[in-house]
């Protein structure tokens, strides 16, 4: 049965591909998008049905805005949009207004979404509540990697266990991601942009299986999360790391 996924920040990376793991999977896509850059409307062209939002998680309005336009509450929200240590930077060369977005927008701009989408949850009394955090902050701390950054991710972890704690006795499941190191744009510019190719590639070769995850691999384990057989998860902060959460050390920037 077809079911209404919204996902924010879908327009690249892990969000991009879970736009495409849904859409095959059958499901009714709603993504959003931070700026035209991101080019939208090519992505509803690539997934027929697909509709795109435009969502500013640093404005209280534009996320009101964006529940307004919802054809309805979703049955499946997931969290993804957000700013890396890199690419913080496009909002302010001011170091103290960069940490404020990253806090805003990775954490509260994800309270106050879920705030107003869940009396909509409530309503209905079912749904999956997805929350991307990471694995610097979310799991373990990473040495070289932005405090407010690190600071951020660890508040959606919490967020996403207070949450479970309160909807333990609904029917409503909320879980959390923490992936690691993921052949996205946002990883290649907080991390291997400044690098020479060998030193790229001695990086690569050190992480957990020497490889990067690649972000199907994070949308699979989403989309599974939306099943019945993940209810018994409820609750659950995944090290979605290949193993670089319990050994962090790996990664030496």
């Amino acid at each position: 049965m077809s079911r209404n996924i919204l996902i924010t920040g879908g327009s690249s990376g892990i969000g991009l591909a879970m736009v495409e793991t849904f859409h095959q999977n059958g499901d009714e896509v709603w993504f959003t998008y931070f700026s035209q850059e991101e080019k939208p409307e090519e992505i509803e062209g690539k997934f027929p049905g697909a509709k795109s939002f435009h969502l500013n998680l640093a404005d209280y309005s534009s996320i009101t805005d964006l529940v307004n336009s919802l054809p309805e509450t979703p049955e499946v929200v997931i969290h993804n949009a957000g700013l890396g240590s890199a690419t913080v930077s496009k909002i302010s060369s001011e170091v103290h207004k960069q940490d404020e977005a990253l806090l805003k927008v990775n954490a509260v701009g994800s309270l106050w979404l879920n705030d107003l989408l869940l009396p909509g949850f409530k309503k209905r009394g079912n749904g999956k509540i997805i929350f991307f955090s990471s694995v610097g902050g979310g799991i373990t701390q990473i040495p070289g990697f932005r405090y407010a950054d690190g600071m951020s991710k660890a508040a959606i972890a919490f967020l996403g266990k207070a949450l479970a704690a309160d909807l333990a006795e609904s029917q409503i499941c909320v879980f959390t991601i923490c992936p690691g190191a993921t052949n996205t744009p946002m990883f290649a510019a907080s991390t291997l942009d400044g690098l020479n190719e060998s030193d790229k590639i001695s990086l690569i070769a050190s992480l957990p299986k020497g490889r990067l995850i690649e972000p199907r691999e994070i949308a699979e384990l989403a989309y599974f999360l939306t099943t019945d057989a993940a209810e018994v998860l409820h609750g659950a902060v995944l090290d979605s790391s290949m193993g670089l959460g319990v050994n962090p050390g790996l990664l030496k920037k």
